[in-house]
């Protein structure tokens, strides 16, 4: 289930953890244990499982069940929409090209205040 709404989506990726999960789960399927493993057990398996739960509800994961194990995956499709979605309503000038890099503008690029 996508929930397509933008302020879900920024809430859900305002958690610097969530973002680190979301990275973790890009492009490959894993469960809770991995991804408590991938981030070097610096988060407990109930608060992996917290973060999860999150992005489940704002659509940005997809879940697959094996056997008693959940598996994880990034929804890419979802991420990819939230994001166009906030560049409609906050960038509507910006002019991003043929759907690659054209319009990319790296984080360097960009200086803290």
């Amino acid at each position: 289930m996508f929930m397509n709404d933008p302020v879900i989506f920024a809430k859900a990726i305002a958690d610097g953890t969530r973002q680190h999960i979301m990275r973790l789960l890009c492009c490959e399927w894993l469960c809770v244990n991995d991804v408590v493993d991938k981030l070097g057990g610096s988060v407990t398996q109930p608060t992996v499982s917290h973060h999860l739960s999150i992005l489940r509800e704002a659509g940005l994961v997809e879940v697959r069940r094996e056997g008693k194990q959940m598996f994880y995956a990034l929804n890419q499709q979802a991420v990819a929409l939230c994001c166009g979605q906030l560049m409609q309503v906050f960038a509507p000038e910006v002019e991003m090209g043929d759907g690659g890099n054209a319009g990319f503008i790296p984080l360097s690029s960009f200086s803290n205040p």
